[in-house]
């Protein structure tokens, strides 16, 4: 009995892996229920925490604090790392106005806090502390603080504690707006998804079509030559003079007014070199393959970790091997390809050319799926390292340090690595399970270590008057959310999974985030929510400072 006692209510080591293990395991099976066809998911983790916390299963400060910052750490970490080869070209299609929206959620929200303080006369320094709570930001609370000790000399009990109660309803305010505003925008996920899927067929997919070329006036020029002349990327993958058997074409190729050839480019370029060129006729990349007859083309993968960085440049693969590359897949996305781009493990590489050759560029580059399970964790525990110290760098004081934290600095980090890795050689690649599973554990851990910290006088406070904190977290929470929501929805036309993402980086609320990528079922959310935490994140410990300061 002592025993068992000792492992549910005791101390040490082998106690803290248990009561997490009991905690976890607890709001996975409970993420299973559905109220109303909706589940809270991975939350119900920091409510087992919180009952769990309040029968007496405790850990000790310093392992909670370790498990809660390592779990959020490894989250945003591995999100960090899988958009970011997308996530620049995200920020130009739209990354201002998402940061616009951002920063009217995070101003609504001080705003509403302010005349909550006003109105009820609760002191400001207790509103900015259940405001913290409401958006999950540790970091401004903990600012908050110190900035009212310095200013007045001593300290006030309810910063953190109306932090800690109004922490979780800040979390689930957040999915309960959500589900308002689907019901108050009439979202239709079947609409959502086919119009995503028109998106990303338009913006992730290469225009490949065949040209008849009637413009005499290119008459002998090169394929290099007529390139710089349309001043648009693209690939001419195969060239077939007056009828006769298609050929591999390379930057010296001539092109002649007759000739036909079959391209790769960019949809939106289509037109422009359509226009320069000639006419487009029916004639599909299958049918190019039985008309030159030796001729094929294989989608080989890069898995040789040497290839990791190179350009194509370095391989020069078409002069060695007689090959044509016409694009290059890199995390769904088709990319053109160019003499200066440079490749990562887990690219997937388009060839033309003859099966001898194509064998041996097979062989070069690696084309072994098995080599791409294998984990690279060197990049992993690099990037969080360098992430870490990036966030723990004061950048400047006002009166206190402000920094990027332990959640903004490694997503940061990761999503330059993620995009720029292959400059000193990273293996950046991971398979998505792998992922996944990094990312799902770092939650876990990060909500049950919040739960079994809040649980610990949750009700007393509550009991005792802190349930006007809860009240006013959960409109904090929601009354931004949605009213900004509506607002983007109507006037930008935001889709509903790049909404959420921003909304829930905009509370800064990974849990939030997780619930969104749940409903989308796919990094959408996740794209746009790192293109505003790491601002909002910053902002939110700034403002908070200034509150306790100017507004006092």
């Amino acid at each position: 009995m002592e025993f068992i006692d000792s492992m549910f209510f005791g101390n040490g080591v082998a106690h803290s892996i248990f009561v997490l293990a009991v905690v976890i395991m607890s709001g996975a099976a409970l993420s299973k229920i559905k109220i109303g066809g909706i589940s809270l998911g991975s939350t119900w983790i920091l409510f087992t925490g919180i009952v769990a916390s309040h029968f007496g299963m405790f850990l000790d400060g310093d392992t909670l604090v370790f498990v809660r910052d390592f779990g959020l750490t490894l989250f945003v970490f591995s999100i960090g790392l899988q958009i970011g080869p997308g996530f620049f070209s995200s920020l130009r299609q739209g990354g201002m106005r998402m940061i616009f929206i951002a920063l009217l959620v995070m101003l609504a929200g001080s705003g509403i806090t302010y005349l909550f303080h006003v109105v009820s006369g609760m002191p400001l320094q207790t509103m900015v502390g259940v405001l913290a709570g409401a958006v999950a930001n540790t970091p401004a609370m903990g600012a908050a603080q110190q900035t009212y000790i310095d200013v007045t000399g001593v300290n006030d009990p309810t910063i953190p504690m109306s932090f800690a109660v109004s922490y979780p309803f800040g979390i689930i305010a957040v999915i309960i707006a959500f589900v308002v505003l689907k019901y108050l925008l009439h979202i239709d996920f079947a609409k959502e998804n086919e119009a995503l899927k028109a998106i990303n067929s338009e913006n992730k997919f290469a225009a490949k079509f065949s040209i008849e070329i009637t413009n005499d006036r290119i008459a002998g020029q090169t394929v290099a030559t007529v390139r710089t002349l349309i001043n648009r990327p693209f690939v001419i993958s195969r060239i077939s003079h007056d009828g006769s058997k298609a050929f591999v074409a390379d930057s010296d190729s001539p092109l002649y007014c007759g000739d036909k050839i079959f391209v790769v480019s960019n949809t939106e370029d289509k037109q422009a070199i359509l226009t320069f060129l000639g006419r487009e006729i029916m004639m599909l990349e299958a049918e190019w393959g039985e008309f030159e007859g030796k001729l094929v083309s294989r989608r080989i993968v890069i898995t040789r970790p040497e290839i990791n960085g190179k350009r194509f440049a370095d391989l020069r693969l078409r002069t060695k091997y007689g090959i044509n590359i016409t694009r290059v897949n890199r995390s769904g996305v088709d990319i053109i390809p160019h003499q200066g781009m440079e490749l990562q493990l887990g690219d997937k590489v388009m060839v033309v050319g003859s099966e001898e050759a194509i064998n041996k560029v097979a062989d070069l580059l690696g084309n072994s799926l098995k080599k791409l399970h294998e984990p690279h964790i060197l990049t992993i525990f690099l990037g969080i390292a360098i992430g870490v110290f990036v966030g723990s760098i004061p950048l400047f004081n006002i009166p206190q340090p402000v920094r990027l934290g332990l959640a903004a600095g490694p997503m940061v980090v990761a999503i330059l690595i993620g995009r720029f890795g292959t400059h000193w050689h990273l293996i950046t690649y991971t398979t998505i399970s792998a992922n996944l599973m990094l990312r799902e554990v770092g939650l876990a851990m990060f909500l049950a270590a919040v739960g079994l910290a809040s649980g610990n006088g949750f009700v007393e406070a509550v009991v005792n008057g802190g349930y006007v904190w809860t009240i006013y977290a959960l409109l904090i929470a929601i009354i931004p959310v949605v009213l900004v929501g509506i607002f983007a929805r109507l006037v930008y036309k935001t889709d509903y999974y790049t909404l959420m993402g921003v909304l829930s980086g905009s509370m800064s609320n990974p849990i939030a985030l997780s619930y969104a990528n749940g409903i989308a079922g796919s990094d959408m959310p996740a794209i746009s929510y790192a293109t505003v935490y790491p601002l909002v994140m910053f902002l939110r410990v700034v403002l908070s400072q200034v509150m306790i300061l100017f507004l006092m």
